[in-house]
């Protein structure tokens, strides 16, 4: 494969964020030294960006939607809940440093100015669709499956909104996730 092909089949792609994996398999590489030789390549020539050991862009960091990367950083399933949503929905009003998700593992990435946190949730709560909604590249709670996430967390949260809270959905989401 051409050196131009490999560039072309990067940026055909719908997405921008990329591990050594995806590299791998769209480039059709399998043998580490020469993938490693043909991304260092691509780094100096500046069609790739390196964000951290492994995982690269073909855009500046910037210009990436922020949920998008933090979901791909932890290169697993995941969802955007519990803080950040709160925040988002108007339910705290805190100050919330960190982007945070459930996945399967309990993880803090620092991107630039970014930090992405998550919480570890045991798989049969983790994959249960209930209150997710799938965005393009990731996945986001609504507000009452961040409710039901942060009391699963920590059962006595302090929620500035409290009455703007639907808690029967809550319950009812808790209920269909296997909380309660």
């Amino acid at each position: 494969m051409s050196t131009i092909d490999k560039r072309d089949i990067l940026l055909r792609q719908s997405r921008n964020l990329f591990h050594t994996k995806d590299l791998s398999l769209l480039w059709d590489i399998n043998n580490p030294a020469t993938l490693r030789r043909t991304i260092s390549r691509y780094v100096k020539r500046g069609t790739l960006i390196p964000i951290y050991r492994g995982f690269y862009s073909v855009m500046p960091l910037e210009k990436i939607d922020v949920f998008d990367l933090g979901a791909s950083a932890f290169h697993s399933f995941c969802y955007i809940s519990t803080e950040t949503v709160l925040a988002k929905e108007g339910i705290i009003f805190q100050y919330v440093y960190a982007h945070t998700f459930c996945s399967s593992m309990t993880k803090t990435i620092q991107i630039g100015e970014n930090i992405y946190k998550s919480r570890s949730l045991k798989d049969e709560y983790l994959y249960n669709p209930a209150g997710i909604i799938d965005q393009p590249y990731y996945k986001i709670a609504s507000a009452e499956r961040a409710i039901a996430d942060m009391l699963y967390f920590n059962p006595k949260y302090y929620f500035d909104a409290h009455e703007t809270i639907d808690w029967k959905k809550v319950k009812e989401i808790q209920k269909e996730v296997g909380y309660l």
